[in-house]
Formats: C-alpha cells, sequence, structure tokens
C-alpha cells in the first residue's frame, strides 16, 4: 500500500477500493500512517467525496478496527440516540436516563465537541468525578446492572474513528456525509443495536446547511443501519438557533437536569420528546407517540427518570449530590448580563456564532490537544420572534475572567440580531425519515 498514491488517486476524483480503504484505515489506527497523510486524504475526501461502497467499506474498517460491546444476551431492547450535532443540544443528556428508567438498555457511546457544536462527553465530564472512559467490559456490567451506560470511544471501541474523528475537527474536515455517516454509524453498530434514532440538525448552526444534504446524510445512515441489521429513524429538528437557553457544558448539565424535574425551556422539551418517542416506538414499548409521550411524563413526574440519572452518575464515579443541587456544578467566576439596545423582535439568534462564541470563553477546543474549561458560556433567553423592550435582558454571559466577559458580549452583539420585524423559524421538526421514505412534519 503506496499511501500518496491513494491520497493521490482520490485527490483527482478517482474511486478507492474497499481493500484498499480497509488497508489504509487499520494502518492509521495501528499507528503505521502518520497524522499528516491521513489528513491529506481526509481534506481530498472533502472535496471529491466516497460513493456507497466506500463509505461503507470505511465503515466497517472502522468496526474492524477495535471490538464491539456484548450485549445480545440482555432481555430487553437496546436502542440509542445520536445527533449530528447543535449548540445548546442537550437531549441526550435527558434521554439516556429518561429512557432507561423505562426499562430500555441505552449504550450511548458519544463524542466531544466538534467544529463549533459542544460534546455530549465534555458536558458529562463537567459533573466532578464523572468518567467517561469505561472499558468495555465495565460499559457492558453496568448496562447490565442499571440499563444505561454514557461512554466515550476506548482504544477498543472503533478506535480507527477515534483518532479519526479528532483529526477531522482539527483540519476543518467535519462537513462532509460520508466521514459524518460512517463516524457516526461505526459507534452506533458497535453497541449491538435493536434501533437507533438520529436527531439531524437543519439550519445555519448544522454541519450540513441545507435541506437535500441533511436528507442525504440521514438516509446513507439509515443504509447502513440496513446492512448491519439494526433499523434506523431519523427526525430533522431546527438548528437555526440555538436549542433551550444554555450554550455551555455545566450550564447544559444544569438545564438537562432541570427538564428531568418536569422544566426547562418548551423547545428543548418539544425535541427531547419527539426524539424520545421514537426511541420508545423502535423499541415496541409504546405502539403511538401519544403512548410514547405519557411513559415519559410518567416517568419524569414520578422522579424515575431522575433518580436513573443519579444512578448513572455514581455508576461512573460523577457526585451525585449535582443531580439533586446543580450548583455543585463548575461555576464560572464572572458573569454579566447582555441587554436589548432597542426595542423591537429579535429576528435572528446565530447558532454559528454562539458556538463559537463559547469555545472563545474556553468551553471548547481549538486545537486537539487544549483543555476545555467546563464553567462558561452563555443562557440565552432570547428567541426568534421574540418581542423585547430596550434594556430587557437577551442573555447571560459566564466568563472566566472580567476580559472574557467583553468577549462574550462581542459574541452576543453579532449572534443576537433585534428588528423592527420578526424572520420566520424553521419549524422544530420538520421531517421524519425512515427505510421506507421521508415523511414531511406539518
Amino acid at each position: 500500500m503506496i499511501v500518496p498514491r491513494l491520497i493521490e488517486r482520490k485527490r483527482d476524483g478517482e474511486r478507492l477500493e474497499p481493500r484498499e480503504i480497509r488497508d489504509l484505515v487499520l494502518a492509521y489506527a495501528e499507528g503505521q500512517v502518520p497524522d499528516y497523510q491521513m489528513a491529506a486524504l481526509l481534506m481530498a475526501i472533502y472535496f471529491r467525496g466516497l460513493d456507497r461502497d466506500e463509505m461503507n467499506a470505511l465503515m466497517d474498517a472502522m468496526l474492524e478496527s477495535g471490538k464491539r460491546l456484548d450485549l445480545g444476551r440482555l432481555p430487553m431492547p437496546r436502542i440509542d440516540k445520536h445527533s449530528t450535532g447543535g449548540v445548546g443540544d442537550k437531549t441526550s443528556l435527558i434521554l439516556a436516563p429518561l429512557i432507561a428508567s423505562l426499562g430500555i438498555a441505552v449504550p450511548m457511546m458519544s463524542g466531544r465537541g466538534l467544529g463549533h457544536t459542544g460534546g455530549t462527553l465534555d458536558k458529562l465530564e463537567s459533573i466532578p468525578g464523572f468518567r467517561t472512559a469505561l472499558s468495555l467490559a465495565d460499559a457492558e456490567r453496568q448496562i447490565a446492572r442499571i440499563g444505561c451506560a454514557m461512554l466515550s470511544q476506548t482504544d477498543e471501541i472503533v478506535p480507527a474513528d477515534r483518532r479519526i474523528y479528532a483529526l477531522r475537527d482539527a483540519t476543518a474536515t467535519v462537513e462532509v456525509i460520508p466521514l459524518i455517516a460512517a463516524s457516526i454509524m461505526s459507534k452506533k453498530i458497535a453497541e449491538s443495536l435493536t434501533g437507533l434514532v438520529l436527531d439531524i440538525k437543519r439550519g445555519s448552526g448544522s454541519f450540513l446547511p441545507k435541506l437535500d444534504d441533511e436528507l442525504e446524510l440521514a438516509k446513507a445512515m439509515i443504509d447502513l443501519g440496513e446492512r448491519h441489521g439494526c433499523p434506523v429513524v431519523a427526525l430533522v429538528t431546527a438548528m437555526d438557533r440555538p436549542l433551550g437557553h444554555a450554550c455551555g457544558n455545566a450550564l447544559e448539565v444544569a438545564e438537562a437536569i432541570d427538564v428531568l424535574k418536569g422544566g426547562g425551556p418548551p423547545d428543548l422539551v418539544e425535541v427531547t420528546m419527539a426524539l424520545g418517542a421514537a426511541m420508545l416506538i423502535l423499541a415496541a414499548a409504546a405502539t403511538s407517540t401519544e403512548a410514547a409521550h405519557a411513559l415519559m411524563h410518567d416517568a419524569i413526574s414520578s422522579g424515575k427518570a431522575l433518580l436513573k440519572l443519579e444512578e448513572i452518575v455514581k455508576a461512573q464515579g460523577g457526585d451525585v449530590a449535582v443531580v439533586r443541587d446543580p450548583t455543585r456544578l463548575p461555576q464560572a467566576a464572572h458573569q454579566s448580563s447582555f441587554n436589548a439596545k432597542r426595542d423591537g423582535v429579535v429576528r435572528s439568534v446565530d447558532p454559528r456564532a454562539i458556538g463559537y462564541g463559547v469555545i472563545a470563553l474556553g468551553g471548547g477546543r481549538r486545537n486537539m490537544e487544549e483543555k476545555v474549561d467546563p464553567s462558561v458560556g452563555f443562557v440565552i433567553t432570547a428567541k426568534p420572534g421574540q418581542h423585547v423592550t430596550k434594556g430587557q435582558v437577551l442573555a447571560t454571559i459566564h466568563a472566566r475572567s472580567r476580559a472574557d466577559l467583553d468577549v462574550g458580549r462581542s459574541t452576543l452583539e453579532r449572534a443576537i440580531e433585534v428588528g423592527d420585524s420578526a424572520v420566520p423559524p424553521l419549524p422544530l421538526i420538520s421531517h421524519h425519515v425512515t427505510v421506507r421514505g421521508v415523511e414531511r412534519i406539518a
């Protein structure tokens, strides 16, 4: 295998054979191919793409590079949910304990922040002591015991994807359908799932802002799941504004806990319930959306979902008291409100600008080695279409220094536009995609 020749061929738009892709990916996972060569290939793929056979070969090679969770002996369905990445998207933090509290196994393997979006692992690790680096054996035992584990990729689990995922983030090669699809589905197939629900983000804050591309991504992942005997359902949800109010790791954990206590912003609750209903229907635990909603509302109102979160946090070494008292989460040293400068209507809240603003405050990574400050971010109560008055608080900045408060204020000035008239936002949930096709949701 001559790696420069493979890079050259893909650069020139040629097709790579499945065996070539397999050998390259496995060699990279074993450290026999340097980062700079894989980075060059990723950039070639970014511009030239992969066909379905190449994409399948890439996912299969990622799977072959490591082991899988052995959950086939469990008597209950095994369902996961995955988002393609958003700003303020903390639905995984809510759904894992909520669905597990209803007798469904939820093996949830997540990632770190990618590009301008936050990562579930970084959010979980803002809980003092919480360990996401579980071994396969530990994860299997925990899922068998309490029905859920929220873990990172280790050297055991699709290690090739773990390395490529980090390299994509550092080399601006994130937004390409075959790489997104193969990366997500390699992790999900490795979980031994009986079903998967995808949250495909749509709008200016998504990795693929064009609806046609988002639907193509959903279809690609559904196809990969079908090839491996894992039914996949996708919902297309809005990311033309942040989801919920909190944007930043510890802030989002606190907001997720609020939902599990029966509160939380209405948009976050609506998207979470829709995804949870799809999970329960895939698991055959409910036969309709209405029945699924009733199950979830009961789990929240009875306290079962919150107790399940406590079980997960305790099992993974975290401070369980955080669940009852979120003020125990890391707190930023400095806070400041951001106020409307005029009367008017909120025209937009740019999620991409907010995401990069969180990174600028220290809440995300600009390179693979950078550490994350879990306490920083924004709590943005302004929503598109909302009427506001001069001086009204639109957001709160959480920063580690007074200088960073200025960084946060500059971000919000760019991100939040107040004008004379509203710009209609995207519907929160617009499409339902299955192996049978695409259904537009009224």
